[in-house]
This record gives C-alpha cells, structure tokens and sequence, in this order.
C-alpha cells in the first residue's frame, strides 16, 4: 500500500533545529526580563548637588607672624637761619691774577743752591775695619794688625788696674765670674754706648764705671772718612774664698 502524504511534508524531521531556536529566544527573553531597570523620575533631579553629602575639609591651622610696626619717621630737619645782605653793603670781589708770562717780562735768575751733605754714623765692625782706632801709646805700631792688639792689650790692662775686684766677694758671690761688655768708639774717638751683662747687677754697674773712664783714642777710619767702631770686651775674675 503507498503512503498518502509527501515525504517532504513531514514536520518531525526538524523538531530538533526548531527546539534550539525556540530555547535561544527564551533565555534571551529572560536575561532581558531580569537586567530590566525602571527609574521615578521625580526623584531625579541633575539641577542641584547635595554639599551635605561631601567630607568636610580640615583645614591646618597656622600662625601668623606678627610684624613689628616700622619706626616712626625722623623729624624734619631744622631750617637754617638766611641772613639777608642789605644791598648797600659792598662785596669785594676776588681777582684771580693770570700766572702766564709774556715777552716784556724779564727772566729771573735763579741764585746758586748749596747742598749740604749729611754725613750718616756708619758702623764698621772691629775685625774688619781698614784703620783700627788707635788707643794711646800705640801710635808707633806699624800695620793694622800690630795696633788692634796693642789695643785689646792696652784696654785689658787699663781695666784689671781700674776694676774693683773685691766687689764681687761683698756681693757675696763665689767661684768664677764672667762679665761681657760692649761699647763704641764713635768717630770722635768717644767711647759710648756702654752695655755689660753679668751675674750680679752690680758687677754691671762697675762695669760700666771702668768702660767709662778709658781715655779717648783716635777714631777708626774706613775709606779715609772717620766711622763708629764696636768693641766687646771679656772680663773674667775668680773671687777668692
């Protein structure tokens, strides 16, 4: 027996694509349906903010520095007095006369200036002077040499007769005694400019009292011009117990 219907009518073949379809459209119905908002429009309002809603700023509180008020202002200085010159008074000018020359006026002449040299103290030292001072009685030495000991031998002399040796045991000293003096002979052939060193200040002062009393000598020359010569001079004594 043959069917009645046509093969390609048949529905069932496609239930299975249809079902997908229908299922698709229903979830995406639904996901619709849950994710729907409605919104009052009464309660919208985009004209106005709510500033109570805001956090309230804290604001550091700092402070402030007090300036001293600037000093007052000096005081206006005092107007000097204008005297007033009465008109009749006369002022007498001052005349400024020209320092310029001409050919009418006669030259000058100017007179013969004298200068006058200075002689300065030089100081030559003992040991190298050319002309030794010549100490009384040593006149007649020949050379240099020969007169600057026939010096130191003439002043050691004079000073063992002048020195009072028994000083230095009043003093109380004992021993030894080391006494260094310095003077000079000035081109006068004046000694001065006596300085001594000794243990006792006594010994010092009678020092200086026998370099004293030494005679005047001839002046050392250096050149041929007349110079201050240094000399130091050594005592030494021993004090008897």
């Amino acid at each position: 027996m043959e069917p009645k219907k046509n093969p390609k009518s048949d529905v069932s073949r496609n239930s299975s694509l249809y079902f997908a379809v229908g299922l698709a459209l229903v979830l995406l119905l639904t996901n619709l349906a849950i994710n729907y908002k409605s919104y009052d429009k009464k309660e919208i309002d985009t004209g106005m903010v709510n500033l109570d809603m805001l956090d309230e700023e804290e604001v550091p509180i700092t402070q402030q520095e007090i300036t001293p008020p600037p000093p007052p202002p000096p005081p206006p200085p005092v107007p000097e007095e204008i005297k007033v010159v009465e008109d009749e008074k006369e002022v007498e000018e001052t005349i400024i006369k020209s320092t310029e020359t001409n050919q009418e006026e006669k030259i000058v002449k100017v007179k013969d200036v004298k200068v006058v040299e200075v002689e300065e103290d030089i100081e030559v030292p003992f040991a190298v002077i050319e002309n030794v001072p010549i100490f009384p009685g040593c006149e007649k030495e020949s050379g240099n040499n020969a007169k600057k000991q026939c010096m130191s031998d003439k002043i050691a002399e004079f000073v063992n007769k002048k020195f009072n040796t028994e000083l230095a045991g009043d003093l109380g000293l004992s021993g030894k005694q080391r006494i260094s003096v310095i003077f000079k002979i000035d081109k006068n052939g004046e000694i001065t400019n006596v300085q001594a060193r000794a243990p006792h200040p006594g010994l010092e002062k009678e020092a200086k009292r026998v370099i004293g009393l030494l005679p005047k000598m001839q002046p050392g020359k250096q050149r041929g011009k007349a110079v201050t010569v240094p000399y130091s001079l050594p005592i030494l004594f021993q004090v008897q117990d």
